[in-house]
């Protein structure tokens, strides 16, 4: 029997698409907020929920961080890392020069400000929801009307490709976080995601935990921070670490931040993926 899956929907986002690509065999369950897949696993509705947790584009997304720090049941079981390709959709029979108004979720129509300031330039943006709802709207609008979305969309709401690959730029990632009840075991090739807290703002302490993950020789991926909100001018710092919560000097070092804060939450350990691009033959504006 197949799992069942979470994961920001509607039907036809980029959200569906690395569903599918972490496990095309199972049952996917659309919701509409990250918040409510985040939930549907906790309360054991699906096995397993797909999030967006950054673009290489647009950053973070806070979202999910924030729940990430606030549902202590939960855990990166895995990531999924998804070429973001964007489409310029239409209705069939709708010729470019009849543009008047595009379609699409705010993050794209940001992601493709150039190929619409030289094409449309005097095209109304309208944001929607989703790529998904974008389409629908496309479609159901007079004839003058595009969507930005994903080939998926296309083929669901049989909408026609005008252009491919429009994206302001070439190399566009989004990193997707796997949730469940535990995180993985490790494997050799892993990453560790992370959350602490100082319990008050003296200067250094952020530089000790640094220099205690460089006299281990432990590779720092990323670090940012997100405001505490029930205190106003203090943070949590999110730090994604080379290797495995288990590895010893991992251990370790966590065991010494641990003792350094007042907050402190493992989000997981889980083996990192490698990009692999399924869309590279597509040329950048080509018309179908």
């Amino acid at each position: 029997m197949s799992q069942r899956i979470g994961y920001l929907g509607p039907q036809g986002t980029f959200s569906e698409e690395a569903a599918l690509l972490y496990d095309s065999q199972a049952e996917l369950v659309p919701f509409f907020t990250i918040s409510l897949v985040a939930n549907a696993v906790a309360r054991r509705q699906v096995e397993e929920g797909v999030v967006p947790i950054e673009n290489s584009i647009g950053g973070s997304v806070p979202e999910t961080l924030d729940l990430l720090i606030q549902q202590p049941r939960l855990s990166i079981h895995r990531e999924v890392l998804l070429p973001i390709r964007l489409y310029l959709l239409v209705r069939p029979g709708t010729e470019k020069e009849n543009i008047h108004t595009v379609f699409s979720h705010p993050q794209p129509l940001s992601q493709s400000q150039r190929f619409l300031s030289r094409y449309f330039p005097d095209a109304r943006l309208m944001a929607a929801p989703s790529t998904a709802a974008a389409v629908e709207q496309m479609m159901s609008d007079a004839q003058g009307a595009a969507a930005i979305g994903t080939r998926r969309a296309a083929r669901m709401h049989h909408a026609k490709i005008l252009a491919r690959r429009i994206q302001d730029y070439r190399v566009n990632v989004t990193r997707f976080v796997v949730l469940a009840k535990a995180d993985h075991a490790a494997t050799g090739d892993d990453r560790t995601s992370l959350c602490f807290s100082f319990a008050e703002d003296r200067p250094g302490q952020l530089a000790a935990v640094l220099q205690e993950l460089a006299s281990r020789e432990i590779n720092l991926i990323k670090i940012e921070s997100r405001p505490l909100k029930k205190t106003p001018g203090r943070y949590y710092f999110l730090v994604d670490l080379e290797g495995h919560r288990q590895d010893t000097q991992i251990a370790r070092s966590l065991t010494y931040i641990k003792s350094m804060t007042i907050l402190f939450r493992i989000f997981g350990s889980y083996p990192r993926h490698r990009l692999q691009d399924r869309q590279g033959g597509d040329d950048a504006h080509s018309e179908d």
